[in-house]
């Protein structure tokens, strides 16, 4: 069965945004980025879930990196996988989708472990609010921080209020890049 991980830029008080909505404390160094390049590289995530803002975010951004750019070389690797990956947006205001993407108004459990019985690697869920209900509901099969050495004091909270605080949590593989990034990887 396939694993649905959760992934998620976090600070040291577990913010996932700063104040204001700030997210330049989480740009991703080379080595970070070359690091999820590899994960869809190699087949390891080959389905992205979004909301509507990442996916407009991400939308909004990638495609315009292109071979000729002066981005450095992770951000155009980035840009051409990201483009092939598929991706599942939900949404109930978007009407239409581009790049590999399809569209779904809601989550619904049992088309979501439907797609996880299918063969592939793992599926990602991205973005806090979604993220929350797949919490919620129970479909997060792991849980993927990646610690930046940051105190933010506030902003949007990675887990927010309403997820169970008694969820059992093992923890099972953690290193450290060397721009003091911790990826730590939990099961739940």
């Amino acid at each position: 069965m396939r694993k649905l991980i959760y992934v998620q830029m976090v600070s040291l008080d577990g913010y996932m945004e700063g104040p204001g909505g700030s997210l330049d404390w989480s740009a991703p160094s080379q080595e970070l980025h070359q690091h999820f390049n590899d994960l869809y590289l190699n087949g390891e995530i080959d389905l992205s879930l979004y909301g509507r803002r990442l996916y407009e975010n991400m939308a909004g951004y990638w495609p315009e990196v292109k071979e000729d750019s002066n981005a450095p070389y992770v951000e155009k690797e980035f840009a051409r996988v990201w483009k092939q990956v598929p991706k599942i947006v939900f949404s109930k205001t978007l009407n239409t989708t581009e790049w590999n993407s399809r569209l779904a108004r809601e989550v619904i459990p049992e088309e979501i472990q439907s797609i996880k019985q299918q063969p592939g690697g793992m599926i990602e869920v991205a973005g806090a609010d979604l993220a929350a209900t797949f919490l919620k509901l129970g479909l997060v099969d792991q849980v993927w921080l990646y610690l930046h050495p940051v105190v933010l004091g506030g902003g949007k909270r990675m887990f927010p209020d309403e997820i169970e605080h008694d969820e059992h949590v093992t923890h099972w593989d953690d290193y450290r890049l060397r721009d003091s990034i911790w990826p730590l990887n939990n099961k739940l």
